[in-house]
């Protein structure tokens, strides 16, 4: 699943909407969000790739995200999340600024 570059409160719903569709169409291996797109998110994006998590573990898969932003992971830090969400740093040199 590709985030957009904008994953905030304003998105999350819509986005949540998506996940269950999206998890199906990654029939097997783990659940990956690519995150590398994002250049806008809040603490909602944390609570969608929650939601993310737990749909995947559900359906008895794994789950990872792929390009995650500098920031997404201070924050996911922050709300001591981030082992849950397995996220995989965006590649050097790509630093994206986050909103608060």
């Amino acid at each position: 699943m590709q985030l957009p570059e904008n994953a905030t409160l304003a998105q999350a719903a819509a986005l949540a909407a998506t996940l269950p569709a999206a998890l199906a169409a990654e029939s097997t291996g783990p659940f990956t969000v690519d995150a590398s797109k994002l250049t806008a998110f809040d603490s909602s994006t944390l609570a969608l790739l929650l939601q993310a998590h737990r749909l995947a573990h559900a359906a008895g898969r794994g789950f990872a995200v792929h390009g995650a932003p500098a920031q997404l992971t201070q924050l996911a830090t922050l709300y001591g999340v981030e082992a849950l969400l397995s996220l995989e740093p965006a590649s050097a040199g790509s630093s994206r600024p986050a909103s608060a």
